[in-house]
């Protein structure tokens, strides 16, 4: 079948396979390139290992550090007339890749919330593997249903205390506008935490610990993000905030568990704002996103996930010594972003940005050409007119 990108609100409902693996291969050539990481992890697990940062980062093990790979991600196949997807085909491809250049790599499709994935993967870790060297926890999912209590928990967009109002953009229509959002119940914080906080980190790493597979001196990291100020209401002051907030007391709970068996370390890292399927969600940050891109590209610092993937893994996580933190305790792969003189900038456009004005402005196409290549669309080299297959196997 041709395969053509159809945008519904903040989501792509069609991905190319060829698209798809085409950007996985441009990532791998970019860790290639910027040569071998020493000092890296033999085996890692990655939950949450199909798209973003987490699917970053296992490129990154596999093709800067040689390791093996074992993704957990929940995607949904080909089926009869709809393609699968992007993070189905982009799990392939990566596999497909690892594999012929010699790196072990295994999947399991499923709720990695749950106590049989874990299950699962014990089983490969130990029969496949060995002990991990690196446990990367890169989830993102809108609902959880906890393995103990079966109930269902769904997260939340929301602020806290009062109605937050501001401008935001439909990057598809090109349409700024204020959004009111309101603010978030007790109800909503506390499911927006079951899903999006740490409670699951801590069972991943606790089940890996009492199977007794945890290579010593182990690494084990989530990805946090903090933002300018204009965006906390709807982010780090939050419902996601309260959520990233848990998230820091797990790794510190689970730090300190690995220190006292001598195991290892565990760290937050906080990334930059990219696009991705889950900040495209989010009102107001395409905005931001689509301002930050035209001022840090202007100055030669723009990164995208693989960027900001290689870069932590080299300078920070195996670079020989122990990784700089903030007074926080968390490693900062945002301080380019964070930079004054960027922040700054993005302040003073911010009040000037108009439906009219937006492509002068700001890097709204830039926003739109790295929204439709996590689809695998808009992929130099790819003849998008040419039948494909949609019908992959995972490997």
């Amino acid at each position: 079948m041709i395969i053509k990108p159809k945008i519904r609100g903040f989501v792509c409902v069609t991905a190319h396979p060829t698209g798809c693996a085409a950007h996985i291969q441009q990532q791998i050539d970019y860790v290639k390139s910027k040569g071998a990481i020493k000092h890296g992890p033999k085996n890692v697990l990655v939950i949450g290992a199909s798209t973003g940062f987490g699917l970053a980062s296992r490129i990154t093990a596999a093709f800067g550090t040689g390791s093996a790979t074992l993704g957990i991600f929940y995607e949904r196949p080909s089926e009869e007339g709809r393609p699968a997807t992007p993070g189905w085909y982009n799990s392939i491809a990566f596999t497909k890749a690892a594999r012929a250049a010699g790196h072990f790599a295994a999947n399991i499709n499923g709720d990695a919330f749950s106590d049989d994935v874990k299950k699962q993967a014990i089983e490969i870790i130990a029969r496949d593997m060995g002990p991990i060297d690196l446990v990367v926890y890169s989830l993102a999912s809108p609902r959880r249903t906890h393995p103990k209590t079966g109930v269902v928990h769904k997260s939340t967009l929301q602020p806290l205390g009062t109605p937050y109002t501001n401008k935001t953009v439909d990057p598809d229509k090109g349409v700024v506008s204020e959004i009111t959002i309101q603010p978030a119940d007790e109800t909503g914080v506390a499911d927006t935490i079951a899903v999006m906080g740490g409670e699951d980190w801590e069972m991943w790493m606790d089940a890996l610990a009492e199977a007794k597979l945890l290579a010593p001196g182990v690494t084990t990291v989530a990805y946090t993000y903090i933002g300018p100020a204009n965006t906390w209401p709807i982010y780090k002051d939050g419902t996601i905030g309260r959520a990233k907030l848990d998230l820091e007391r797990a790794s510190r709970a689970i730090n300190a568990k690995l220190k006292a068996h001598g195991h290892g370390r565990s760290l937050i890292s906080v990334n930059k704002a990219l696009v991705s399927q889950a900040s495209a969600a989010i009102p107001v940050v395409p905005l931001y996103i689509s301002i930050l891109y035209k001022i840090m590209k202007a100055k030669g610092t723009h990164e995208a996930c693989i960027e900001q993937m290689q870069r932590l893994f080299a300078d920070h996580l195996y670079n020989g010594k122990s990784p700089t933190l903030d007074s926080a305790g968390r490693i900062r792969i945002d301080d380019w972003e964070m930079r004054p003189e960027i922040q700054d900038a993005v302040s003073a456009l911010w009040p000037q940005v108009t439906t009219e004005n937006l492509s002068e402005l700001t890097d709204i196409a830039g926003y739109r050409s790295e929204f439709i290549k996590l689809f695998g669309f808009g992929v130099p080299g790819v003849d998008y007119e040419a039948e494909v297959e949609p019908h992959l196997p995972m490997l």
